[in-house]
């Protein structure tokens, strides 16, 4: 079994901020990414992808095809947009990088089946750097 991951970048901006919480309490939970201008920043996005070895094309996973997905689904939805405003989940839902992780995993396995036909592929694992400091990752087997 392979694991195959492919890196893509997008920026895209947002603010932090729970409507149920009050405007302290939301300050104290995210600080400067609370600004109620919001802030952006130039996202990495790791995808990745496992399956057996295909004799005849010596490969585990299509890239072009994965690539296609991603840019269809995830980048041409996110690239330079105001995350809170401009994409529709996140004008109920905080616009964390966790959240952000799931919503990329959600909209990937949608279309998963129309882009790989068959059993292999399988969508495994959704990694998004906000910072160099700041990395969130969700697999397949923690999304409902």
């Amino acid at each position: 079994m392979f694991w195959v991951t492919r890196r893509y970048e997008f920026s895209a901006s947002h603010r932090l901020h729970a409507p149920a919480l009050s405007e302290e309490e939301n300050r104290a939970l995210y600080g400067k990414c609370n600004n109620p201008y919001g802030h952006g920043h130039n996202y990495v996005l790791e995808v990745s992808a496992r399956g057996p070895l295909d004799p005849a094309s010596g490969r585990a996973v299509d890239t072009n095809r994965l690539d296609a997905l991603v840019r269809n689904r995830v980048l041409d939805a996110f690239e330079h947009r105001n995350l809170n405003e401009q994409v529709e989940i996140f004008r109920t839902v905080v616009p964390t990088s966790e959240n952000l992780g799931v919503e990329i995993f959600r909209r990937l396995r949608e279309d998963w089946s129309t882009a790989f036909a068959g059993e292999w592929p399988k969508l495994a694992k959704v990694r998004i750097a906000e910072t160099p400091r700041n990395i969130f990752e969700v697999a397949s087997d923690e999304i409902e």
